[in-house]
């Protein structure tokens, strides 16, 4: 499948001015594949994640990376594909963002700064995958 990364981008963009970075990320990649979820489903999805999971921060996963492994879930049809692609994803945002600890992106919620970015690259990344 192939994803129009302009417009993929653009909704998360969009989405993180008032959205967390689960919600933005997983509403920017299930709406841009066209998956049949509504908004209201993929906000009560990903709302727990926001912060680092609940607001832990410097103990929770980024938010970027659970809403794209939570698209990828529910996007993707074969589990060893889920599992291969979710290996995939961490590991890619570990590399290119040293962590993938909400508090040590983003200095413990004090900056959030980064944000918008580590959720248009993990999408971006998963749309790469998508398209293989």
């Amino acid at each position: 499948m192939k994803l129009d990364k302009k417009i993929l981008e653009e909704k998360i963009r969009e989405y993180r001015e008032f959205k967390s970075c689960s919600e933005s990320t997983l509403m920017g990649l299930c709406e841009t594949a066209e998956y049949p979820i509504s908004q209201a489903e993929m906000v009560k999805l990903g709302c727990g994640f926001a912060g680092g999971i609940g607001g832990t921060f410097d103990e929770g996963t980024c938010g970027a990376v659970t809403g794209a492994l939570i698209a990828n879930g529910l996007v993707v049809d074969n589990p060893s594909k889920i599992k291969a692609n979710a290996k995939e994803i961490f590991n890619s945002f570990k590399e290119e963002y040293g962590s993938v600890c909400c508090g040590t992106i983003t200095n413990n919620g004090e900056d959030k700064s980064p944000c918008v970015d580590c959720c248009v690259y993990i999408a971006n990344k998963v749309a790469d995958l998508w398209d293989e």
